[in-house]
Parts: structure tokens; sequence; C-alpha cells
């Protein structure tokens, strides 16, 4: 979060794969005027919710009940000004994530974190043990 601090102050976040709300959670907390987080699983959007709830965001917080995947391949170029990701690590949603963000830019940045043992075409990749986190920038 400290590389897209800079981003942060005023931004209109989206949080895709969710979970418990822990990214977009964080980019409010680090100034970000709204976050929409996108989560499908029942289970993870009562977590999330009781955690926007206990924080006190609500009125800064858009809890979105959906497939990430279906949610982002319906934003237009520019609707966030930051989009964060961490999809499940099995399967190829970071890379589709991707490959989605070059043909239509839905935000200034996004970036989503994998195994650092997968290799993604973005702008730059940070590697943290096995994690990494690769970042997309919009042209």
């Amino acid at each position: 979060m400290s590389i897209l601090q800079p981003s942060l102050p005023g931004a209109l976040v989206l949080d895709l794969f969710a979970g418990t709300g822990a990214l977009g959670l964080e980019a409010i907390s680090r100034g970000a005027a709204r976050a929409d987080l996108v989560e499908r699983s029942p289970e993870a959007l009562k977590l999330l919710r009781r955690n926007v709830t206990s924080l006190e965001v609500q009125s800064r917080v858009r809890v979105i009940q959906a497939d990430a995947m279906r949610f982002a391949a319906g934003l237009a170029s520019g609707a966030y000004d930051v989009a964060l990701a961490d999809p499940p690590y099995a399967g190829d949603f970071a890379e589709r994530l991707g490959a989605r963000f070059r043909t239509i830019p839905f935000a200034a940045v996004l970036a989503v974190e994998h195994p650092a043992a997968v290799s993604l075409p973005g702008d730059e990749t940070r590697r943290y043990g096995d994690t990494a986190i690769t970042f997309w920038y919009r042209p």
C-alpha cells in the first residue's frame, strides 16, 4: 500500500476479490475518498460487512456482492483511480485481470497480488518472498 500512497488521497478505489476487505479498507485509512469492495462468497461478505461496520466507514464504502471477473469486465475506462485485487492463486485470474486492464484501463493503476513464481506482463512487479504484486498503469 505504501507504493500506492501518493495515489490514495481523495481516490475512488476498487477492491476486487475483496475477501475481508483488507485492501480497500486500508486504502480508506490512507485517505481514499470511497472504496467499492467486490466479493461473491457469502461467508466472506458477512465478515467484510462486519469489518466495514466496526471501522464505521459505511458512508465511504460500498460492498458489492458479485463475481469480481464479471464486475471488471463491465467497467468503463477510467471508472476508478486505483484498483486492487487479491484473486485466488489457483487459476489465471491475475493474468486475465491484467489483460482486461490492457484492453480497457478501468483505473489509473491496477495492483494485483499473485504467486511470485508467476510472471505477469505488467509494467512493474515487486516480489516479497512467495508473493508478488504486479502493477499496470494507464497509458
